[in-house]
């Protein structure tokens, strides 16, 4: 045997790692324990999860015939309604009607009872009273009796000068 078969090229074989441990009876008996309180508190929260699905149920049967009761309602006040807007589309019409059949004997009567006034003259006699002139609007050449100045522009020419 040589050396070199001696020293075998592959890798050593790994130990067997052992990965759990063996839980003593003491720890089995806890998880026990733990499991069976944990399973009480779900049985609980299911009893009391059961308990408040009833009365959402409950509540929802309520609400349901609520509804429906106001449903009745809402289709009665609608026929109602229809019924009440007939009656005035016919109230209207008729109305339009006798207005239509009164006219001539509203416009008859007013002409016949007619307030007329004669034209009244205003009594200016007090002195408060006095009627009012219109006021003369002249420019200030004419009421201060002068023409326009004219400029000669230095020429001695009579045509240019203005006459007086």
């Amino acid at each position: 045997m040589s050396l070199t078969s001696v020293i075998s090229r592959s890798k050593p074989k790994p130990r067997p790692v052992r990965k759990h441990r063996l839980a003593t009876r003491m720890e089995l008996k806890r998880q026990l324990r733990d499991q069976q309180e944990q399973t009480s508190q779900a049985f609980g929260q299911l009893i009391g999860a059961g308990d408040t699905i009833a009365a959402l149920e409950e509540r929802l049967g309520d609400e349901r015939a609520g509804r429906a009761g106001a449903e009745r309602v809402a289709r009665c006040l609608a026929a109602d309604l229809d019924e009440r807007t007939g009656e005035r589309d016919q109230a209207r019409a008729e109305v339009a009607a006798l207005r239509a059949r009164l006219a001539p004997f509203l416009a008859a009567e007013a002409n016949a009872n007619a307030v007329t006034v004669p034209s009244a003259m205003r009594d200016t006699t007090a002195f408060e009273d006095q009627a009012t002139e219109p006021i003369k609007v002249t420019t200030l050449w004419a009421a201060l009796g002068i023409g326009p100045v004219i400029t000669t522009q230095g020429s001695a020419d009579p045509a240019h000068l203005p006459t007086t």
